[in-house]
């Protein structure tokens, strides 16, 4: 078992819940784990980004070579085009649709669209959308992770654990909801891949 991941966004955008969510799953499934420090300005608004390696073996290095990323998790779309070298042949992309525009120079959204389309393996999922219909508009990151988790070498079930020792101080409602945020995220997906 294996998953080198990447995380990317802004800041604000949640990133550091969702490598919360997977390192806490790794670790309470036995696993090794290793992450690089969060890159970027973890303040709002700025660039961010994390290297996460999972593995049933032990793992040498938190950062992952060009080339070999299984999967690249993105709450922004032209956050991720910034990290499309570090892709596996047969990697997947998944991005949430909806820019944050926090530069005066935003490229055109089409544009952004046609370089991940430009990917094999892609997944363009409106997770700001999703969790708005769930009535917990801060859980989009949370649906991020949904989207992603069939690419990720790793027990679903194995999230939901996570987010119920993350957030299980908040209360059972605010699990609740992060785990239908979960779920549909990955029920997009899964729909997604029948057609």
């Amino acid at each position: 078992m294996k998953a080198d991941i990447i995380l990317s966004g802004v800041g604000g955008q949640g990133i550091l819940s969702i490598a919360a969510t997977i390192g806490t799953a790794a670790l309470q499934s036995n696993l090794y784990m290793k992450q690089s420090e969060v890159h970027g300005m973890s303040q709002r608004g700025g660039d961010v980004s994390s290297n996460m390696r999972v593995s049933d073996k032990p793992v040498a290095s938190d950062l992952i070579p060009q080339g070999k990323a299984d999967v690249i998790l993105s709450v922004e779309p032209m956050e991720c085009l910034r990290y499309i070298s570090y892709l596996k042949p047969d990697g997947w992309l998944i991005t949430n649709s909806k820019p944050f525009n926090n530069i005066a120079n935003y490229p055109d959204l089409e544009e952004v669209y046609k370089e991940i389309r430009k990917v094999k393996n892609h997944i363009i999922i409106d997770a700001d959308a999703i969790a708005k219909e769930l009535k917990s508009v801060r859980s989009s990151n949370i649906v991020m992770l949904g989207a992603a988790s069939p690419y990720i070498d790793m027990e679903y079930d194995s999230f939901k654990r996570a987010l119920q020792t993350i957030f299980g101080a908040k209360g059972q409602e605010i699990v609740d909801k992060n785990i239908e945020a979960l779920d549909k995220g990955r029920e997009h997906t899964l729909n997604q891949q029948k057609k």
